[in-house]
């Protein structure tokens, strides 16, 4: 249950509104009045997101905020407002409020404002525990004891106290994001906010302006001053996932604010000060994108201490660890009786290369205990991994792919699979698996000939290689040595 705080003098249209838009028994709403009843609450029981008016009776929700911040400055509060200026609501934003909303309130904005905080709260108190294997084991832990991953909390172990920045790499799926959660509490900026950003999910001319704010005007449609992240989360740490999709202009401004914590809004020439601890993670090989794709010096800016994740492949008896704790897990949530799995479904999971790492290997188990009968999971109740038998690519040898005749890829089917299982970053999966199918079958066309096949599809040589072994495939054909040099 979330449990929302409304802070608020109106004795009837807002609080009836919160209420609606946040009904129990999924939310708890409780109202204050006035300031000091609500900062009292916050101090008694604080809630997982606040909803502050801008004017109170004792006091304005400035000073309130400055209040709850003392208290606690990871709650995520959200300033709202009947003035259209708004001047008040965007001084907070720079002090560190989530946003503001006007009045009259919109309710689906609201809601879905309210939900994106409580996501970042969540991701900032749910604790990351390293290295656990009971039945404690959850999405918000880091499981495993092989050799790799005890390097991994070491390394966590080094750097957290340390205000660096980190760069976090490993395949999609490997759990970049949970070791960046795990270095931002257990580093000294614990008590304050965490803010992750995707940098691949935003359109390249939103992700500025999301991150460094913009001015009144500075371009169509901007009506009104924003405050990006960096302002906002000052004193904190950023998390910016795949930042190899970020483009060189931004990366020349990330740049300069790693080096001087300053930068200037879009459309502004006032340089705003900032104290923001930078973690960023990539699947990318950024060392050898450098120059063409991603700068140099950048690279070697965020890489001052790296943590490589391994794949899932590479982490040895821990993958029969997940799978036996994932089991039991997802059987409680699920509503099955499973608690054993069978050798020869183990046997299958084991032979599997886990492209989609944890991530996958979370989908599968949920796909298959939905599909399950008994108190065993064997391995006809697993899903169909995909047409193509991915292994480890070894630098040595050729790249190689086998596809079974006669299969094709249902995207409705898979999708609706993903989100059935609530495996979340159904973006991702998909795309992945639409390149495993879409590669493979260009290769089948042009008997694993690379150079002809990336040609067909519009890509050079060098993208194909890269996307293959990114993928884990490997091509079951010879092939001409030309592709292969």
């Amino acid at each position: 249950m979330a449990h929302v705080l409304l802070i608020d003098d109106d004795p009837v249209l807002i609080p009836e509104q919160v209420r609606h838009a946040f009904p129990a028994p999924d939310f708890h709403v409780r109202i204050a009045a006035d300031g000091a009843t609500g900062v009292a609450q916050v101090r008694r029981e604080p809630p997982d997101v606040i909803l502050l008016d801008i004017r109170l009776p004792d006091r304005s929700g400035l000073d309130v905020y400055a209040e709850i911040r003392a208290i606690d400055a990871r709650i995520p509060v959200i300033f709202v407002t009947m003035a259209k200026t708004a001047d008040t609501a965007i001084e907070a934003m720079k002090r560190g409020a989530f946003n503001y909303l006007y009045k009259p309130l919109d309710l689906d904005v609201l809601h879905a404002t309210v939900i994106e905080a409580l996501d970042v709260d969540r991701r900032m108190r749910s604790r990351v525990s390293l290295g656990e294997t009971g039945d404690e084991l959850e999405d918000g832990n880091i499981g495993g004891t092989s050799p790799a991953m005890l390097d991994v909390y070491k390394a966590i172990g080094r750097v957290a106290s340390q205000d660096v920045a980190v760069l976090v790499t490993g395949e999609s799926g490997t759990g970049k994001e949970l070791v960046a959660r795990a270095i931002y509490q257990h580093s000294a900026r614990a008590n304050a906010p965490f803010l992750a950003l995707n940098c691949a999910a935003i359109p390249e001319n939103l992700l500025e302006s999301e991150l460094f704010g913009h001015e009144k005007s500075a371009f169509t449609g901007a009506d009104r001053r924003r405050i990006g992240k960096f302002e906002q989360c000052n004193g904190g740490t950023i998390l910016l996932d795949e930042i190899g999709d970020m483009s060189l202009l931004l990366q020349a401004k990330l740049l300069r604010l790693l080096q001087e914590q300053t930068f200037e809004r879009v459309g502004g020439n006032e340089t705003i000060r900032t104290d923001v601890r930078i973690i960023a993670s990539t699947h990318r090989d950024l060392k050898n994108l450098s120059g063409d794709k991603f700068r140099a010096d950048l690279y070697y800016r965020l890489g001052v201490f790296t943590i490589h994740l391994p794949p899932l492949r590479e982490r040895g008896d821990d993958l029969s660890l997940l799978v036996k704790h994932l089991v039991r897990r997802y059987s409680r949530e699920l509503g099955r009786n499973v608690s054993e799995v069978s050798p020869e479904a183990m046997d299958r999971l084991r032979a599997h290369a886990w492209p989609g790492n944890v991530r996958e290997l979370q989908s599968v188990l949920k796909q298959a205990l939905l599909n399950a009968q008994g108190s065993t999971l064997l391995p006809a109740f697993l899903p169909d991994f995909g047409s193509v038998a991915m292994v480890p690519v070894e630098r040595s040898q050729p790249l190689r792919t086998s596809v079974p005749e006669g299969t094709s890829l249902d995207i409705d089917a898979f999708v609706r699979s993903i989100l059935v299982a609530k495996a979340g970053d159904v973006y991702d999966q998909t795309h992945r698996e639409v390149d495993r199918r879409m590669l493979s079958i260009a290769l089948e066309h042009t008997n694993g000939n690379q150079r002809d096949a990336a040609r067909l599809l519009g890509i050079s040589r060098q993208t194909m290689r890269v996307r293959l072994r990114s993928l884990g495939l490997y091509i079951s054909r010879s092939v001409e040595s030309d592709d292969e040099s």
